[in-house]
């Protein structure tokens, strides 16, 4: 990403803690600062997960969009049918995340969002994932590692959990937590 010579410091701003999010836009080599945005993260009664994640993503985005920057918001969201999986509370959730995932397919939803002070661009990128059906000792060894806490759907595809994927149909990198691709577009 070019950046200004007249100014300090990159020009865009990630909205989010995501240490995922920050090894895939410097594997790309955007220039960005960290700025997580402290918004209310609840879904709304009645609405849909792919508007819900954009306007978390276009929410996050705002909050922390300073003059003379843009900033990258996004929210990732595994989905089960109808249900949404956020992140697991506790190892027992995490358990219970995984035994419905186990031999069956689901959904991965990110919502993106970048704001210029002006304008905001949005999307939503969406992967279908299929874990194949994994026992409760896998289940045991991977929980105790402590990597499905902080993961949307109790799972990671870039660490212990790819030996639990079958296939998946989209962006990778949108299942790791920002679809790469479509975020590189929207900076253009």
């Amino acid at each position: 990403m070019e950046q200004d010579p007249s100014r300090n410091g990159p020009s865009l701003i990630l909205a989010s803690a995501s240490p995922r999010r920050v090894d895939l836009l410097q594997a790309v080599g955007i220039e960005f600062e960290q700025r997580p945005a402290g918004i209310d993260e609840s879904r709304r009664p009645g609405e849909p997960v792919e508007r819900f994640v954009v306007r978390l993503a276009e929410e996050k985005a705002r909050a922390s969009w300073r003059p003379g920057t843009r900033s990258l918001g996004a929210d990732t969201v595994v989905v089960l049918g109808d249900k949404v999986l956020g992140k697991p509370t506790d190892s027992r959730h995490a358990r219970t995340m995984l035994r419905s995932l186990s031999g069956r397919s689901h959904r991965v939803l990110t919502g993106v969002a970048v704001f210029d002070g002006a304008r905001c661009a949005t999307h939503c990128e969406e992967t279908v994932v299929r874990l194949r059906p994994v026992g409760e000792r896998e289940m045991d060894e991977y929980i105790a590692s402590g990597e499905p806490l902080d993961k949307a759907g109790g799972y990671g595809i870039q660490g212990g959990a790819s030996a639990f994927i079958e296939s998946f149909d989209g962006s990778y990198s949108n299942v790791v937590g920002l679809p790469v691709a479509a975020v590189r577009r929207m900076l253009r």
